[in-house]
């Protein structure tokens, strides 16, 4: 089989001849440390470990133009950076794991939102590649799953608005959540059309919220259902009449909440499945059935220096049963970090590879 027969023989039940293998992230850091413990420099990553190819088409679907940046303090180890919006973050200049301190938000009125949104244009010719018809024809000839962005409908408006300031407009101005939700389905069915009429067999469609943190959802399940509900499912039934029946989000946490208005939403391969937030792969597929695909659910935290190999595979051997039914890749539950070894990630990929059928 190539890589796109086995991921739709894995994630719709079939008898794939191993289970697909989506590659896997890891920090910079990481795979510095792994060369200097042996793994080798002439082979690709994904080679090496012997993942599947998956991609994503192209299309643009951030702010055209983009925001200029000025930057307006640095020392030696950090900058804060304004953008032309007003929104300003702090980001270290010393290492390279960390995530950005947000210390005021683009988007903070109707003034500033009707501003970004004016750099929303789906139709702008620039959010597809320069070279559109030579990647087309060289997609007819794939042998790898091809998917299409599917938006963001919570984690966009977060990373525009800020947590604090977003679960206060759900209250305070509920038609202006409404209309950023609207606005980014619209877009996004209008930006993809051209790549869905003229590519007939785009393979899955990808979200991205990280909408959850360790003990549950950054909103409630009754504002799901209220904002982000049928926003998606004007995209996700748009997606299933081209013939696009798998479609995933990623998102970080706790998901025990989140997996059932997903499902409903038509949204249903799931990722990366977080152990240290309280996920569990084999219970959410007791609990939601074979229509709940998964990929991940794997503690990367049992793989770090210090630990066993009698962790790691109490760990792997958990999931081969759901390995057995389908529809589920194991896969580390996200980035792996730099106090991992090389030898436990090896033995753990050994471990997989084993149990998904190689």
């Amino acid at each position: 089989m190539d890589s796109r027969e086995r991921f739709h023989a894995t994630f719709d039940y079939g008898d794939p001849d191993r289970v697909f293998m989506y590659p896997q992230w890891t920090f910079g850091e990481t795979r510095q440390r792994w060369l200097r413990e042996g793994m080798p420099a002439d082979v690709h990553f994904n080679t090496y470990f012997g993942y599947d190819r998956i991609e994503t088409i192209p299309i643009n679907t951030g702010l055209i133009p983009s925001t200029e940046s000025t930057v307006v303090e640095q020392t030696a180890n950090w900058r804060i950076v304004e953008d032309e919006f007003g929104g300003r973050t702090k980001t270290w200049t010393d290492r390279e794991i960390g995530m950005p301190q947000w210390i005021t938000y683009p988007v903070r009125d109707w003034d500033t939102w009707n501003r970004w949104k004016a750099r929303l244009d789906p139709d702008n010719p620039t959010r597809y590649p320069e070279y559109w018809e030579q990647l087309k024809r060289s997609y007819a000839q794939r042998d790898f799953p091809l998917g299409i962005n599917a938006g963001s409908y919570y984690g966009w408006i977060r990373n525009w608005v800020g947590m604090e300031h977003l679960a206060l407009w759900y209250y305070d101005q509920p038609d202006l959540v409404h209309d950023m939700v609207n606005t980014i389905a619209d877009f996004i069915l209008r930006v993809n059309r051209r790549a869905l009429d003229e590519i007939p067999d785009i393979d899955h469609a990808v979200m991205w919220e990280d909408m959850a943190m360790k003990h549950g959802p950054l909103i409630s399940p009754t504002l799901f259902k209220e904002f982000m509900l049928e926003p998606m499912k004007r995209v996700t039934r748009e997606l299933n009449d081209y013939g696009i029946r798998l479609i995933m989000v990623d998102s970080d946490g706790n998901l025990d909440d989140l997996l059932p208005l997903w499902l409903e939403a038509n949204v249903n391969l799931i990722y990366p499945i977080e152990r240290a937030a309280g996920c569990d792969a084999v219970r959410y597929r007791a609990e939601h059935g074979k229509e709940l695909r998964m990929f991940g659910g794997i503690d990367k935290h049992v793989l770090r220096d210090g630990r066993t190999r009698q962790d790691i595979e109490k760990e792997v051997l958990a999931v081969a049963p759901l390995v057995e039914e389908g529809g589920f890749s194991p896969w580390v539950d996200h980035a792996v970090p730099p106090d991992v070894p090389f030898e436990n990630f090896t033995y753990y990929m050994a471990l997989v590879r084993e149990i998904c059928g190689e």
